[in-house]
């Protein structure tokens, strides 16, 4: 049987797309069956490159921390069961992730991308660390062999960035207005953090060669409004 092709559409502010990657590699039985490409995505293109305080952005989305914090329970809850430690006392701001889409899209190139994700989404939602900040991208990046210049290049080119940009609209064109989306074999679609069990009903209905439901689960849309 040829592989199946899964296209991941994810940001890596999303925590929805964490529990989601999380829920996704826990259902496939075998890694050599699948073929998974990693798609860039902003919820919130408009954060500045240095990030913003983390209480100033979610009072702004949410009215109040107190209301962040309540709306994050079933995340939490959620995250707990696909093996996600998520501590928001942690995170210090929000951040623009164009650019760790930059530096995610030369890891793919490198043949490493798929761990860099699972890094940054860990460093962000588990470990709290500001991925604005160089210093803590080359602690992320260094085991990959990549230096500080290396890293301040990827981050500061241009075209690079534009190369990223166009790749958000294409999806954006496409329909895609919130993460995680899941495109398998490039008929199928699936919407937000499945369940284990959605995800393998999934593949087993690729592999019979059968059309699959139309489902939708829990993501994270441009404005945040499901987080």
């Amino acid at each position: 049987m040829d592989k199946i092709k899964i296209d991941v559409v994810s940001d890596v502010a999303c925590p929805w797309c964490y529990v989601g990657k999380k829920n996704l590699e826990a259902a496939i039985p075998n890694k050599e069956m699948v073929e998974i490409e990693w798609h860039p995505f902003q919820l919130d293109p408009s954060i500045p490159k240095e990030g913003i305080n983390k209480e100033t952005y979610f009072t702004n989305k949410f009215g109040s921390m107190e209301r962040f914090e309540l709306m994050s329970e079933h995340l939490i809850k959620a995250g707990q069961k696909a093996g996600i430690n998520f501590d928001f006392t942690k995170m210090k701001k929000a951040v623009n992730t164009l650019a760790l889409h930059q530096l995610l899209e030369i890891a793919g190139r490198e043949g490493f991308k798929d761990s860099l994700k699972a890094k940054f989404l860990r460093a962000n939602f588990e470990l709290g660390l500001d991925l604005s900040d160089t210093e803590v991208l080359f602690e992320i990046c260094k085991e990959f062999g990549w230096t500080k210049e290396k890293i301040e290049q990827i981050c500061n080119d241009d075209l690079l960035a534009t190369l990223v940009k166009n790749e958000i609209k294409q999806f954006q064109n496409l329909g895609v207005s919130g993460v995680p989306f899941f495109i398998f074999n490039n008929k199928y679609a699936v919407s937000g953090a499945q369940p284990i069990e959605v995800f393998k009903d999934l593949i087993d209905k690729i592999k019979q060669e059968t059309k699959p439901s139309n489902l939708n689960g829990e993501m994270c849309n441009i404005n945040y409004d499901n987080c």
